[in-house]
């Protein structure tokens, strides 16, 4: 999901583009809402259109789905993408200087929607609202009211949003056979799991002795999500009493770090935690050193291939949502917005924009855009999608990044058959987003609010400060008993400022 994001050629108009889109099921004209005919009954011209995309490794404009695209709307499309350093001060001189791109696609992440908010109030942006009425059906049909809400900047809707999927990503994983080793079961409380540590560390299923690492985290992960979520701390904000609270002010804050200080003292969590990178903590576990890890489902096969090539014979599997000393237990679940689209005032054709996103989603268009033809790309059978190998990577690999808006009721089945590829990929998120149950599934609160002026200048800067003191108190650099102190400086530093803008929106969703 961090992954988003040329060849110019004059369209030429004939009715013979309509009848062969029309012949080839593509239904384009209706779908686009395209210009009126002339009197001849032939199609005006569609304009040739620019966009401005994330970018990724492959080149849009020669990409299968790019051509797909062109042949289903009956526009052409030139691609043009930000570059991987700095993007954001490239997208900012752009605006500025009124570089005339009819469509700018950017991540959905607090960064970004703060740029977008601050464009739309400069009136950089063209209000899409009476637009999507007049020339958007299908973007009416695909993308819920909430989305549209969430999107709007003074009661106006300036971007198309594409909602994220809303899935589990990461767990703790464990060894298997370390487990089997010594008798033990996978365990399903803290309790449980500070007990399998302690005989991890003293019997040394692994053989490692003083290189033995009962569990390891990174230094950027101290709260690590799913073991928080046993504290009442599965999002960076969490519902207490009614009102939505950071971590920092989270009575279960307190908890965590005392009972991951304690892990640490013990010698059960990892010593050089600190300066871990992520890369760090996956060579500690598949060269056979670490027992418990934070693991993204995504990363499974890759993993699994690294540590059996390393310890033969080896297993690891996903520990459930851990309960807590309170029976609270909880995955996080991402919500919000994967990608915004919009369209800046400097646009030449903001008009066809809109019909060119209305047609790609066109149901049928969007879904051949994302997993491609039946029988051709993909199976169906049974509710499921299915990749053909090699063909779907081959030319359905970063279809997503083609998406101006999605089909929010299907695309979350459309996308599984990325996750099919790899019988081991399926399991393993499946196990958190089908088998755990879906209470233990919490959805972020905050994720689809609309922009927060306060809250997204803050945002990242808070965090940081917040994963810094954690990594203090878990490695005992700091006392505990610095903690009101901390949170004084946290406050003081925006959180308070944010706390209440936050909850002031909270509370309307009550009314």
């Amino acid at each position: 999901m961090k992954k988003l994001f040329r060849q110019t050629m004059g369209i030429s108009v004939a009715g013979a583009l309509a009848f062969s889109l029309a012949a080839c099921g593509g239904n384009a004209d209706n779908a686009s809402g395209s210009s009126a005919a002339t009197g001849s009954g032939v199609s005006a011209p569609k304009p040739e259109l620019r966009t401005l995309q994330g970018w990724m490794k492959d080149d849009y404009n020669r990409h299968p789905v790019a051509k797909l695209l062109e042949e289903r709307t009956g526009y052409k499309v030139q691609y043009d993408t930000l570059p991987q350093d700095n993007p954001q001060e490239k997208l900012n001189l752009l605006i500025a200087s009124s570089e005339s791109y009819d469509a700018i696609t950017t991540p959905g992440v607090s960064t970004y929607k703060a740029l977008y908010s601050d464009y739309a109030k400069r009136g950089a942006l063209v209000d899409l609202g009476p637009l999507i009425d007049k020339y958007g059906p299908n973007i009416k049909a695909a993308i819920s009211q909430e989305s549209l809400d969430a999107v709007k900047i003074d009661g106006k809707i300036y971007a198309i949003p594409t909602k994220t999927l809303s899935n589990v990503a990461s767990s703790l994983m464990i060894r298997q056979d370390w487990l089997d080793k010594l008798g033990l079961k996978t365990p399903t409380t803290t309790d449980e799991f500070v007990s399998v540590l302690k005989a991890f560390k003293e019997q040394d299923p692994g053989g490692n002795k003083e290189k033995n690492i009962p569990f390891s985290i990174s230094g950027g992960g101290s709260v690590e999500v799913s073991l928080a979520g046993a504290f009442g701390l599965s999002s960076t904000w969490n519902d207490v009493n009614g009102k939505l609270v950071p971590r920092a002010y989270d009575p279960g804050y307190k908890d965590y770090i005392v009972f991951m200080n304690d892990l640490f003292n013990q010698g059960l969590l990892d010593k050089e935690f600190v300066v871990n990178k992520d890369a760090t903590v996956s060579e500690k576990f598949t060269s056979g050193k670490v027992g418990v890890m934070p693991v993204d489902w995504a990363s499974v096969p890759a993993l699994a291939d690294a540590l059996a090539k390393n310890v033969p014979g080896a297993k690891m599997v996903f520990i459930p949502a851990l309960k807590g000393p309170q029976g609270k237990k909880g995955l996080a679940v991402p919500t919000g917005f994967d990608r915004l689209t919009y369209i800046p005032k400097a646009s030449k054709n903001p008009e066809d924009t809109i019909k060119w996103i209305n047609a790609k989603l066109d149901p049928t268009t969007f879904r051949l855009m994302t997993i491609g033809e039946e029988n051709k790309h993909y199976t169906y059978k049974d509710g499921a999608y299915t990749p053909i190998l090699p063909i779907f990577n081959d030319e359905r690999n970063g279809a997503n990044n083609f998406m101006s808006g999605s089909d929010e009721k299907n695309y979350p089945s459309y996308w599984q058959a990325r996750v099919r590829k790899d019988q081991r990929l399926f399991d393993a998120y499946a196990f958190l987003n089908i088998q755990e149950p879906a209470i233990t599934r919490i959805p972020d609160p905050i994720g689809m609010s609309p922009y927060l002026a306060v809250y997204s200048k803050n945002n990242e800067s808070l965090n940081a400060m917040q994963n810094d003191q954690t990594v203090k108190f878990i490695a005992g650099a700091e006392p505990i008993s610095n903690l009101d102190a901390f949170i004084a400086k946290y406050k003081a530093a925006g959180g308070e400022a944010s706390y209440k803008e936050v909850n002031d929106w909270y509370a309307t969703l009550k009314k």
